[in-house]
């Protein structure tokens, strides 16, 4: 019984995701385009020889921040404020429940940004040779470190301030996270800072499990499982349901 209510809250959460044209635009319209616009247009001072090769990492790394941060924290934040959280959590799904649906449902959308980001960089001539420990490792530890963000975010603050504070967050982590300008170009002692940032240490470790004879630094390793390790335990302790 209680695993037919999470698949029906999970089906409920992926319903109104896309039914929410902002959230869809968040999620895969602005990682597509970005994905196509900087794969086919010189503009960007890649560091590797085909552009494709160093931008869908950071895409990829992109969407999966825009999924399991962004996109939570404007959801739990209004659910939050009009007292949806409140309502659920009482009803026969209860909170764990809750919490499980979310969570599948941020998991298919992963799977879909990744699906649809990966066929339209294969059709752009990206052929990479994946590491799959580290793929996976890097996408549970990245998941969990921005999904604890998310929570922070949306635990106290009103649904209006997340949703400008969530998207401030993004586009400053997306400028800084090596997605899509080289951390090289910036001053060292700015990039050693992004580098304790979670987006730069997913996008390096993403970046090497698309190419083996990429390096990936146990720096990254560490930056990013500190921050799944810290963070969501902080914001489950700071979460407000009301």
């Amino acid at each position: 019984m209680m695993v037919r209510r999470v698949l029906a809250q999970t089906r409920s959460e992926l319903t109104l995701s896309v039914r929410q044209g902002e959230q869809l635009l968040l999620v895969l319209g602005i990682p597509v385009l970005l994905l196509v616009f900087f794969s086919v247009v010189d503009v960007l001072p890649a560091p590797t020889d085909d552009p494709i090769d160093f931008i869908a990492p950071g895409i990829l790394s992109l969407a999966l921040m825009s999924t399991a941060m962004t996109s939570l924290a404007i959801n739990l934040g209004f659910d939050r404020q009009y007292k949806v959280l409140k309502r659920l959590g009482v009803t026969p799904l209860g909170r764990a429940g809750l919490v499980i649906a979310k969570t599948l449902a941020v998991v298919v959308i992963e799977l879909i940004q990744a699906l649809v980001l990966v066929g339209v960089a294969l059709t752009l001539g990206w052929s990479p040779s994946i590491e799959p420990v580290a793929l996976v490792g890097a996408v549970v530890l990245g998941s969990v470190a921005f999904a604890g963000l998310g929570l922070l975010i949306a635990g106290r603050l009103p649904g209006l301030v997340v949703l400008a504070a969530a998207n401030a967050l993004y586009v400053f982590l997306l400028l800084i996270g090596d997605m899509v300008i080289p951390l090289d170009e910036f001053p060292s002692a700015f990039a050693s800072f992004a580098r304790l940032l979670p987006p730069a240490a997913l996008t390096e470790i993403i970046t090497g499990a698309f190419d083996r004879s990429a390096e990936i630094s146990a720096q990254a390793w560490g930056v990013l499982a500190g921050w799944a390790v810290v963070v969501p335990p902080l914001a489950t302790r700071l979460f407000r349901w009301e």
